[in-house]
């Protein structure tokens, strides 16, 4: 048959094609020949939602067919029946308001089987259901095999044993090579099906794109354009001259449009040089004093140049203990606070420094975010975290001296990408600071790492800064390719974990 095959088109479904869709209802169904749908049934779907019926034709013959309605789908979620959800097979449960695409019915003839036209009919409905932002597709799937085995397994059991390849179920196995999961078993689903005894699986397609209709006047993008501060580590002889330099950065990456700004870790470090006469932890302690001052002032410029602003980190006194902190400053004016989880031995020894409590999710237009600053980078367990929380892209504003430390910083940002299936963007200082105890070399090369598939550069590196120079770094990252990674990629790390055998959570 393939070998004469030379034409397959999709179609609209038209009254005028009834006789011959009815020709092959009837061949399809062969165990259920008296149960076709009538003329006045196709027209009334047709009537209520034309783009919702199809037909596929080989050289001008109608081989197949879709039918689907629209439904509120908190109606039938739950154990139903066909002929709830068809309303007795008058569709007044279809709804233009619904969100779930409800398929009742798809067929291809059995001369033209082995053609894959049932995947095209299904694709197409994906494709609808991403066009009308409908929450996925629907539907009570026959198990036509199980009346082999009804005497020994239940309807449960059976559908593990098809999921296994243990058995053969020429329905079922097609739904789940085509991304449907079952959801539930519905019992007495459609009357006469002797093969199913009865029996259906529901069974759900997500549709990745969807969004929740809102009422705001305010959409998420789904490319983000990223503008890393590669800074360099100079003398300033007072705050309002380092702001300035800071403010030059974000105007020039508001310039470019960019929706983030991200400065490196301590990036106000300079200003402890006239701190130098005292001790270490002195130092630190005194530079804590312009915290306050220097995240208003960045709150100020987020909101008029219009980005967000990942404020790198700075020391930060609070009941009398110092942490390494960071803030997010988004330019709808909110401010939000992030620690250091995990303080350097160096921190530890030279300035007294702690490590914070606190891991977070941040909500942002442009996504979800996390922050993790520098070392906190090399503890895996944290992205997972963050990632389980919906986690878009990761920050690390970080500050290392030698190659060696930024290696590490590096080579685990990287992997937090691939594992944690999200974007993860580098920014650290360079220079060198002659007059400030423990911050005199700096090394570093910022960059954006991606996962690495298809869809993603083949190293998995978007964009790099030079090293050891003092620079911008742009890039733009599609989350909606993140969205594809999450339910088509190559491997899926994060639905593939072995929950079964271990668990990660945060202590409350």
């Amino acid at each position: 048959m393939q070998s004469e095959t030379d034409k397959i088109e999709l179609e609209y479904l038209k009254i005028e094609d009834y006789t011959e869709i009815k020709e092959a209802m009837v061949v399809a169904y062969h165990t259920m020949p008296e149960d076709y749908w009538t003329r006045s049934q196709i027209k009334t779907l047709l009537d209520k939602f034309p783009q919702g019926q199809v037909v596929i034709k080989v050289n001008g013959q109608i081989a197949g067919c879709a039918l689907t309605i629209i439904v509120n789908y908190a109606d039938f979620e739950g154990p139903h029946t066909f002929n709830e959800v068809t309303a007795d097979s008058t569709f007044k449960t279809h709804s233009e308001e619904g969100d779930m695409l409800y398929g009742i019915d798809i067929f291809i003839k059995p001369e033209f089987r082995g053609l894959r036209l049932g995947r095209r009919l299904y694709d197409y409905r994906k494709e609808l259901c991403e066009k009308l932002n409908l929450k996925g597709i629907a539907f009570g799937g026959r198990i036509p095999n199980y009346h082999k085995y009804a005497e020994t397994l239940s309807p449960k059991q059976y559908i593990e044993k098809v999921r296994r390849k243990e058995i053969h179920d020429p329905v079922l196995n097609f739904q789940m090579s085509n991304d449907f999961h079952p959801t539930r078993i519905l019992k007495g689903y459609l009357d006469g099906d002797k093969a199913s005894q009865e029996f259906a699986v529901l069974l759900e397609w997500d549709n990745i794109y969807y969004e929740k209709p809102s009422r705001k006047a305010v959409t998420q993008k789904s490319v983000v354009r990223l503008g890393l501060i590669q800074w360099q580590m100079r003398p300033y002889k007072d705050v309002e001259t380092l702001l300035q330099q800071a403010e030059y950065f974000i105007d020039t990456l508001s310039g470019y449009r960019a929706d983030f700004a991200l400065f490196p870790e301590f990036f106000n470090a300079p200003l402890m040089a006239r701190y130098n006469h005292l001790t270490e932890p002195q130092a630190i302690r005194e530079l804590a004093g312009y915290t306050n001052t220097i995240i208003q002032e960045f709150s100020k410029l987020s909101i008029s140049y219009n980005i967000n602003i990942v404020a790198g980190s700075m020391p930060e006194i609070r009941d009398n203990n110092l942490y390494n902190v960071g803030y997010l400053c988004k330019r709808d004016g909110t401010i939000e606070r992030y620690e250091k989880l995990h303080v350097t031995p160096d921190e530890a020894r030279l300035w007294g420094m702690q490590g914070g409590n606190e891991l977070r999710v941040f909500d942002t237009d442009c996504g979800k975010i996390g922050i993790l600053i520098c070392y906190d980078s090399e503890f895996p367990e944290l992205s997972r975290l963050l990632a389980d929380e919906g986690m878009d892209i990761l920050f690390v504003p970080f500050l290392t001296d030698t190659q060696n430390g930024y290696s590490r910083v590096r080579n685990c940002a990287q992997a937090r990408a691939i594992e944690n299936e999200c974007y993860v963007a580098i920014a650290g200082s360079v220079g060198n600071l002659p007059n400030v105890h423990n911050m005199d070399i700096q090394f570093a090369q910022s960059m954006v790492f991606t996962p690495c598939d298809f869809a993603f550069p083949t190293n998995g590196i978007k964009a790099e800064a030079t090293p050891n120079t003092e620079m911008i770094l742009l890039a733009d990252v599609d989350l909606g390719l993140l969205r594809e990674l999450h339910e088509f990629g190559s491997v899926k790390n994060l639905k593939d974990r072995r929950k079964d055998i271990f668990e990660l959570r945060k202590r409350t």
